[in-house]
């Protein structure tokens, strides 16, 4: 498959990856809560496959993204190491390839022990588990 096609398959994985949910009430996590919140976890976002799409948020401000799991290996590169930061209350993350290299930010509101509910600049929200 060429690159091109790659990206365009990633692309409509990736929108696909993040569910819809109604607005929720909580207060947006600020910048200090929010690395604490993911420095060292793995936040497991929930897809509409009934999967889960793992990021790990390393300490040293990498990410590893890995949807093997959910067989994504046939269609692109199911794994990639990219960067992440905090921007004011915002969580920002950028890869290599994945969303053509493009930077992301989120807001991100606890709903739970345990559960977030995201807020991507795009317009996509989701939620999410935290791991260790």
């Amino acid at each position: 498959m060429k690159r091109s096609g790659a990206a365009t398959i990633l692309m409509l994985l990736a929108g696909m990856a993040f569910v819809p949910v109604a607005a929720a009430a909580g207060a947006a996590l600020s910048g200090k809560a929010l690395k604490e919140l993911v420095t060292g976890k793995r936040i497991y976002l929930q897809t509409p496959f009934g999967g889960e799409f793992p990021l790990y948020y390393r300490s040293d401000g990498t990410v590893k993204g890995d949807g093997t799991a959910l067989g994504l290996g046939r269609f692109l590169a199911p794994k990639e190491t990219g960067k992440w930061w905090v921007k004011g209350d915002n969580l920002c993350q950028q890869w290599p390839t994945w969303y053509k290299g493009r930077t992301t930010c989120f807001t991100i509101e606890k709903t739970g022990p345990g559960t977030i509910k995201w807020f991507r600049d795009d317009g996509k929200v989701g939620t999410a588990r935290i791991g260790n």
